[in-house]
């Protein structure tokens, strides 16, 4: 009898329920109110004991069950991005990892297991800041792993090197004047910030290929016929080494500073968030590689298919009619991607893995709407539903791997 399957299958309902309820009641960074207390009842009813304002965060929870080492934590996302909802899936991720947590728990009563589940509710990943704060507090330091996943178009191993950021706030200050009778009495805030995006813009040929740099304008509301004394942008800066991210970010420093001086303004330099990249693990890679292998894969029906097909041509995605495929090859090699997780930070604290599974069609970007349509039906939760298997799965195979955990500190130790 497959204790993990088991528990999955009784609970299949009402955990597509917990992830629909979740994905109808889109809550923004630090807003997550109701996404988290529905996911910290569902751990409470299922034998945690629950924990809220997690480091000071009012939508962070803490949920444990056991009080022996191995501590396993189980990191869950619940937050939505403007506009577009749960376009990145985050009411799937939190669902899955909440499953994952209680189907291992009960796997390790069944077979009295010794070890602690963890389960943190992470508030704000899509503004990258709940890991960081908690992280900074020391919410993971007693940890032995840390496991997660995310949903995305494909099933795999999450073998990337996410993304090393920073997120800066630039706030020019000027003098205002009216912009038509006295404007040489006039400071423009808005001009230093333009001046200071056009050198970003050809500073982008002198950084390394994998720099990137991405800015927005921070509404002002002051009308044109005004000089504007303020103007404000924010700033993502990212690479796949620290280093790299680090110079770039002094430079576009450098590009705000000149602005201001052509200008005759004043510029506020506030560091937001920050983050090294992600820290890979090969020892846990493979370990949750081999269980991934044992779990079945979804299967869909005619009726998914037919949705896959559909949103494909109307999003125009690249698949070319392969909608869903099987458990992807282990690579050789880890691989940098252009995207960043303030799970990162939590890599560099603890051993951590992350799981990919299809919680969408092949070629659904994230951040979309087509990848909104599918985390709320059928598509989406059957990702949830396996992912949830594979983080249990792996985490028992993991603890009665002799020495894998020991092997894990090793090489979390060891490379840089």
């Amino acid at each position: 009898m497959n204790m993990i399957s088991n528990w999955i299958d009784s609970h299949r309902k009402e955990l597509i329920c917990i992830s629909n309820d979740i994905f109808s009641h889109p809550e923004l960074a630090y807003q997550e109110s109701y996404s988290a207390e529905r996911l910290a009842v569902f751990l409470e009813k299922s034998g945690f004991q629950v924990t809220r304002n997690t480091a000071g965060i009012r939508t962070a929870f803490t949920a444990v069950w056991g009080n022996e080492r191995p501590y396993l934590g189980f990191l869950a996302e619940y937050d939505a991005l403007p506009e577009l909802g749960h376009a990145c899936g985050h009411n799937l991720l939190g669902a899955g990892v909440c499953a994952a947590a209680c189907a291992l728990k009960e796997d390790m009563k069944a077979g009295r297991k010794s070890g602690t589940i963890i389960v943190y509710g992470c508030p704000a990943e899509e503004i990258m800041s709940g890991k960081i704060v908690m992280n900074q507090a020391g919410v993971f330091d007693s940890l032995d792993v840390a496991v997660m996943w995310h949903p995305f178009d494909r099933n795999r191993i999450s073998n990337d090197i996410w993304q090393s950021q920073d997120i800066k706030n630039y706030t020019f200050h000027g003098i205002s004047a009216h912009a038509s009778k006295s404007p040489e009495d006039g400071r423009s805030a808005l001009d230093a910030a333009e001046l200071m995006n056009i050198g970003v813009n050809y500073l982008r040929e002198h950084v390394p290929g994998d720099v990137r740099m991405h800015y927005a304008y921070i509404d002002n509301n002051i009308p044109a016929n005004v000089v504007p004394d303020i103007a404000k942008t924010n700033y993502f800066i990212r690479s796949a080494k620290r280093c790299r991210t680090e110079d770039a970010s002094r430079r576009v420093d450098d590009c705000a500073r000149g602005a201001a001086l052509m200008t005759g303004t004043a510029v506020d330099i506030e560091l937001v968030k920050s983050c090294k990249e992600m820290k890979i693990n090969r020892t846990l890679a493979e370990i949750y590689y081999q269980a991934m292998t044992g779990v079945p894969l979804p299967e869909y029906t005619e009726e998914e298919l037919d949705f896959a097909a559909q949103i494909s041509k109307e999003a125009g995605l690249d698949n070319q009619g392969l909608y869903f495929a099987g458990l992807e090859p282990l690579e050789d090699t880890p691989v940098p991607i252009s995207i960043g997780t303030d799970a990162s930070e939590v890599s560099h604290t603890v051993p951590l893995i992350t799981l990919s599974a299809a919680a969408m069609c092949r070629g659904t970007p994230l951040h979309h709407w087509a990848a909104a349509k599918q985390a709320g039906m059928s598509i989406g939760h059957k990702g949830m539903l396996y992912a949830a298997r594979c983080m249990a799965e792996g985490t028992k195979l993991l603890m009665e791997t002799p020495g894998a955990l020991e092997k894990a500190w090793e090489y979390h130790r060891t490379n840089q």
